[in-house]
């Protein structure tokens, strides 16, 4: 093992596993100070076929793995991630942990714990947080008073070991908690199963405290894909769309405004103010090499992550609380 860099390594070599892996190879070639170290996979057939197509070296046991690396990627079910999380902790080992970040609330909470006496970088995998039509937005002030969000998919078995609101909303749940900063005062949902026996499409209703309302509807069995999100703010009107990389902003502005001249701009009569278009897009095109990257430059420079495991067990909170209003709603007819 080589002291001096940063020794990753990878535990789940599945689909998403596996993208994980190439982002890394290609960060450890422009990286001197990282070293990909190699893979872990409970299933021994699948780890070889990773480790021959990608030349990357596959561990034959855990106790192994954890011998040979400093720093660990965590992208296993997420029925296994507080077992594994836990025993990582206990080994001192940096962790990225995909979302969500446990299965359970208490089980998030136990991991709190354990970290608490660990100078240890703790990263949740909350994607989107690092998607460049969201980064793009770094110099826009954020003051939602009203989110819609909509993130459709197709129906795909992985993932269904958990509900459409661990998968697939809680991606939404977390950037709404990181955008409005107040806390939550109540939430209202529903949900039913359709293809699984867990919820498959499920509507949900965030009320915070400052009086912002958050709209999310998420599904897995749609036709065509989507993960947008619509935001609703004094003199402004945000769209993000997650899937094409790009942000579009309607500004209120008065017509005085240089920009005016330079875009495509909607002229309100009978007004001293005017509404500014502009269209950002993001420069790079790979959420998860950024995420990744940023996580490794928590572990050089001893930093806290933008997504930390307290951020990851707000969002499972309120995915909990959306599950069983989800659940009770299905009562009635199921």
């Amino acid at each position: 093992m080589e002291n001096s860099k940063i020794n990753i390594g990878l535990i789940g070599a599945g689909h998403l596993g596996k993208m994980h892996i190439r982002n890394l190879l290609e960060i450890s070639k422009e990286d001197p100070d990282v070293n990909f170290v190699g893979i872990y996979d409970i299933n021994t057939e699948q780890a070889y076929e990773i480790s021959s197509e990608l030349k990357v070296k596959s561990f034959g046991t855990l106790e192994e793995y954890f011998d040979n690396v400093d720093t660990t990627l965590i992208v296993t079910p997420t029925v296994t991630h507080f077992e594994i999380a836990k025993l990582a902790i206990e080994k001192g080992k940096n962790i990225f942990i995909e979302k969500p970040v446990t299965a359970r609330v208490d089980e998030a909470k136990q991991l709190k714990q354990m970290l608490e006496s660990k100078k240890i970088v703790f990263q949740v995998g909350h994607i989107e947080r690092f998607n460049p039509a969201l980064l793009a937005l770094r110099d826009i002030q954020i003051k939602p008073l009203f989110i819609e969000c909509h993130r459709l998919a197709q129906f795909n078995p992985r993932g269904t070991d958990v509900s459409v609101v661990q998968d697939l909303m809680i991606h939404d749940i977390d950037l709404i908690l990181s955008l409005v900063k107040s806390k939550v005062k109540n939430i209202e949902a529903s949900g039913v199963p359709i293809i699984t026996h867990r919820i498959d499409i499920s509507n949900a209703r965030i009320k915070f405290e400052n009086g912002c309302v958050a709209n999310i509807t998420s599904s897995r069995i749609s036709q065509k894909r989507m993960r947008k999100m619509r935001i609703f703010q004094k003199s402004a009107y945000i769209s993000i769309d997650f899937q094409d990389n790009e942000s579009e902003i309607f500004n209120l502005v008065p017509k005085s405004d240089k920009r005016l001249k330079k875009s495509n701009s909607i002229v309100l009569p009978d007004s001293d103010m005017d509404i500014l278009y502009e269209k950002l897009k993001g420069k790079e095109k790979n959420p998860m090499k950024i995420e990744q990257k940023h996580f490794i430059e928590c572990i050089k420079n001893s930093t806290e992550p933008m997504v930390t495991l307290d951020d990851g067990l707000q969002a499972l909170e309120v995915a909990r609380e959306i599950i069983l209003k989800s659940e009770e709603s299905t009562k009635d007819f199921i």
